[in-house]
């Protein structure tokens, strides 16, 4: 049936010209093994469901018997679910005072498994009282379910919040055998990096008890399984990853609506081939971006085929989250028992969930990582069923990348899962949580958090924690679990609200991109609109509307580097790792009806400013002269930079996993720290979180898969597929794909040119002085080398181009700072400024105004001196230096100083009021009485002068 209806389609002039590419997997069979002293219990379970063990089953009950910590990551379907919960069983036989925690990342999972586990108790003849303990459990239930449960389902989040009661759990921590964490490829990024501390904290409780738990996590297919199972736990693992359940052949499809023009959105081809399948009687699970797409979609398929076959009305179904759990369970029912023959959903039916076996799935548009695209697939064909799967592309780089590259998608994993145990706001809200737990000592300070003791005292600094001789305690009666969630990394949280109702939780960077005044809000599939937005109170309102546009934020990014950490040299090639200052200006929005703009509104936010990690290479500037030679257009150099930065974040996720809007970027054709021509890529958040440090190691691989991507886009100038950026904060301009495309092979050939490669650690507290020399010192190649003084025009953004316009954007932008009392920021500018004309008086006598505005006294006197050895005729600056030494106590110098401007300028107040400050410093107080009177005689209003010489009369 499956091959007849692929031929078909194939044949089909709707379809065929559409169809990319078609994989074939080859049918496998299974591989069984064998495990020795079962109990009678699971022996006779086995025997009476015909249940033979695959060989990965098996391997599973060999690791679990030597106490040992599992991973396994073989494929949906394949039978995981068994490989821990029977090995696990065999341990609750043998000890019935054993516990077990299983850990899942929703509660709609925890539900479907709680089933799964009441039916193994009864069949197997335990007595376990599964019960899952989250926040829905009755408050009635809560404790029976401690006193007497042994297996308990919950979630991280529920975790999170009890663990502060663990005196109430003694009898289950201190029984406790198994931690069991299914689809634990979930707990990556900011989520997953707060869950590996969360897990420390539980791992200490465990030991408090006396317990060791074996962990045992599921999990899809990484690139690095078994670096990121022991980031997350904390401890070695071993891998079960090779799959040998039973498979039939399956047909993978990846079909493009873009390769072909036509006036159908992609949305009305996804209904056409579902009902291409069903009408051909293949019972079909169609996978969808969103939950209003799902009914959507559901509702044209059911007006479509209501003519033709009006009896298939009723056997076609939306399914999503927010529908009762009974509707769910039905729905689920009857596509088991055939008696729905197509559902649409969201990924609420991606894993975990029973619903038989199905001969075609749809994924229409890339769910953004290898991994959600497999689980959905896993959905058809299961055990010996033949089977298809269509991947829908969408027409953004990541789909339109698969379509042109499809065995990226057949080959091996690509995807690295990224955890992050070194941002220093997530280790410090989980230190807070753990002393609350129970006080915290040294020893257990370094065995369960690595954690350097600075965080602490900063914390005892503050009052929040005290520290005694041999620990440190907390100082409140609050649970600070509740003011961290483990889905951020700041405690700067908006609230969002609906009708007086919390409708959810953001980040400010969040709140900035996605609900800033006017913005078009989308939560649950429905549509609002944000009415106000209160900066300082962080408060959200926002009305539910339904709209026909959408918005898009604008902003400006400006980026320091503050400190190298590593360098790779890939051949010719050297790319950066490090610190970096990003300050990001959100200015205005469009608000868009597709790509029409309807209106742009400017925004009044103070700018975001968080110290993160990223990645930045150089190019010579020689590469302008280049490209202008070879390709016609304006601003081709900075086009092609542009492009490249924009290629190479919309393919980042492809080798780690994470959203676009996890990371940033910037591009210009010149910037101060480097002196170059630079492309920098960052974490978007707080700290960092581990991405950029990851593409470090993986950046050949995003260099080539960017490079295919845009060579193999058949635009010609750019477009949604390769170059275009929906998160451009500079409106995707300028943009060059030609040029875009030379740089990317330039730097592939220069990453090939030599065999050399090394990771070359630095001084991470180098003083920024010398960390500023060694960047001059490392471009000072005159092959690379350009004119100090850079191009004219400036335009900034995020994943845009920037080129910063010499001194007078620079100088302008650090005075207002300085006034504004934000000498740390000013400070920063001059030092660019000063990099472009480093005699500049002016500029010198800015950067010492501004270290002393700082407390940096010694330094700023420095700066005074070299803008007076270049201008000493200027009366303010001679003053400024004068107050400088003064600060400095040379009160001799500073006397001669004031002397010389009361010779030029007599009816200097501000002179004659610092000469008495320095002769009170002295203890001359005639003599100071005499200078405060002389500069209130000049100027009456001289309040200064006025308040000390009351105090000394």
């Amino acid at each position: 049936m499956v091959n007849k209806v692929l031929t078909r389609l194939k044949n089909d002039i709707r379809y065929r010209d559409k169809i990319e590419h078609v994989e074939t997997l080859p049918a496998r069979e299974a591989q069984y093994g064998d495990v020795d002293n079962l109990p009678e219990n699971i022996v006779r379970y086995l025997e009476e469901n015909n249940f033979k063990l695959y060989q990965h089953q098996a391997q599973s009950f060999h690791h679990v018997r030597k106490e040992e910590n599992v991973l396994i990551t073989t494929p949906t379907a394949s039978g995981k679910t068994m490989a821990f919960n029977l090995p696990i069983m065999e341990q609750l036989t043998n000890n019935d005072q054993a516990t077990a925690l299983y850990i899942y990342p929703a509660k709609a999972l925890a539900n479907d498994q709680l089933q799964i586990i009441k039916t193994l108790e009864k069949d197997l003849k335990l007595k376990l009282t599964p019960n899952i303990y989250d926040g829905d459990t009755p408050k009635s239930e809560r404790p029976w379910i401690k006193k007497n449960s042994r297996l308990i389902l919950t979630n991280p989040y529920e975790l999170h919040l009890i663990l502060y009661w663990h005196h109430q759990w003694e009898r289950f921590y201190r029984n406790l055998k198994f931690v069991v964490i299914d689809e634990a490829h979930q707990y990556r990024g900011v989520f997953g990096s707060n869950v590996a501390f969360l897990i420390r904290r539980l791992r200490r409780i465990c030991n408090y008890y006396g317990s060791n738990p074996q962990f045992i996590l599921s999990s899809a297919t990484l690139a690095n399984p078994l670096e990121f199972s022991e980031k997350l736990i904390g401890k070695p693992f071993q891998l079960i990853s090779n799959d040998t359940s039973p498979s039939g052949e399956k047909h993978f499809i990846l079909y493009n609506p873009y390769k072909k023009k036509n006036d159908l959105s992609v949305h009305q081809e996804t209904m056409n081939l579902f009902l291409f399948f069903i009408i051909q009687d293949l019972q079909t699970l169609c996978f969808t971006v969103s939950r209003k797409m799902a009914e959507l979609i559901a509702m044209w398929s059911k007006n479509q085929i209501g003519d033709k076959k009006p009896k298939m009305v009723e056997k076609i179904t939306a399914y999503r989250a927010g529908y009762l759990a009974e509707e769910r369970r039905g729905i689920e029912e009857k596509l088991r028992n055939g008696e729905l023959i197509g559902v649409i959903t969201t990924n609420a039916l991606e894993v975990g969930i029973n619903i038989g076996s199905l001969d075609a799935v749809i994924i229409s548009g890339y769910p953004g990582t290898m991994i959600s695209t497999w689980q959905q697939a896993g959905r058809s064909g299961r055990k010996h069923n033949d089977s298809l799967v269509v991947l829908m592309a969408f027409q953004n780089p990541l789909d339109q990348y698969f379509m042109n590259n499809p065995q990226f998608l057949f080959d091996k994993p690509h995807e690295n899962a990224i955890i992050d145990l070194q941002n220093q706001h997530i280790a410090r809200a989980h230190l807070l949580c753990t002393i609350n737990e129970l006080p915290l000592n040294r020893k257990d300070l370094q065995e369960y958090f690595q954690a350097d003791e600075s965080i602490l005292r900063e914390m005892v600094n503050e009052g929040t924690i005290r520290k005694t001789p041999h620990q440190w305690i907390y100082n409140s009666n609050d649970n600070p679990a509740f003011q961290h969630g483990l889905d951020q990394i700041s405690s700067d949280i908006f609230k969002v609200m609906h009708s007086g109702r919390l409708m959810e939780k953001m980040e400010r960077s969040h709140a900035y991109r996605e609900a800033h005044e006017g913005a078009v809000l989308i939560n649950q599939g429905e549509t609002y609109t944000v009415e106000t937005f209160d900066s300082k109170k962080r408060f959200i309102n926002v009305a539910k509307r339904t709209v026909d546009y959408h918005t898009q934020v604008l902003k400006d990014v400006d980026i320091k580097i503050t400190e190298k950490i590593d360098r790779r040299e890939i051949g010719g090639m050297k790319v950066h790792f490090g610190e970096l200052e990003v300050s990001e200006d959100f200015y205005k929005y469009k608000i868009m009806n597709y790509r029409k703009v309807l209106g742009t509104y400017p925004l009044d936010l103070p700018p975001l400013k968080f110290r993160t990690r990223g990645v930045w290479f150089t190019l010579p500037s020689s590469l302008k002269e280049e490209l202008e030679k070879k390709f016609e257009g304006d601003e081709i150099f900075a086009g092609g930079l542009h492009g490249t930065e924009h290629a190479l974040i919309a393919l980042f996720p492809l080798h780690v996993m994470c959203d676009r809007f996890d990371i940033g970027g910037l591009s210009t054709p010149y910037h101060p720290d480097t002196q170059e021509p630079t492309i920098f890529i960052y974490d978007a958040y707080e700290g960092g979180i581990g991405l950029a440090e990851k593409a470090l190691e993986v950046f050949e691989e995003l260099v080539d898969s960017t490079r295919a991507l845009v060579d193999n886009c058949q635009c010609q100038d750019g477009c949604p597929s390769c170059i275009y950026s929906p998160k451009c904060g500079n409106e995707n301009r300028p943009l060059h794909k030609d040029a875009t495309s030379y740089i990317l092979k330039k730097m592939a050939r220069n990453m090939q040119s030599g065999t050399k490669e090394e990771i070359i650690p630095e001084i991470k507290d180098m003083d920024m002085n010398k960390f500023e020399e060694k960047i001059s010192m490392e471009n000072s190649n005159p092959a690379l080398s350009i004119p100090l003084t850079p191009p004219n025009k400036a335009t900034v953004g995020s994943e845009g181009y920037v080129e910063f316009e010499a001194l007078d954007k620079l100088t302008q932008r650090g005075k207002e700072l300085y006034k504004s009392g934000e000498s740390q920021e000013a400070l920063s500018f001059f030092d660019r400024a000063l990099e472009i004309r480093p005699e500049d008086a002016e500029l010198l006598q800015y950067k010492a105004m501004s270290l002393e505005q700082n407390g940096n006294h010694k330094m700023a006197l420095e700066y005074y001196q070299q803008a007076f050895a270049l201008n000493s005729k200027s009366e303010e600056l001679t003053f400024h230096l004068a107050l400088s030494l003064y600060n400095n106590k040379d009160y001799l110098e500073a006397k001669l100083l004031l002397s010389d401007i009361i010779k030029s300028n007599p009816g200097s107040d501000h002179a004659y009021y610092l000469l008495g400050v320095i002769l009170q410093a002295q203890e001359d107080v005639q003599g100071a009485i005499q200078f405060f009177s002389k500069a209130l005689s000049l100027n009456p209003d001289h309040e200064e002068a006025s308040e000390r010489l009351r105090k000394l009369l």
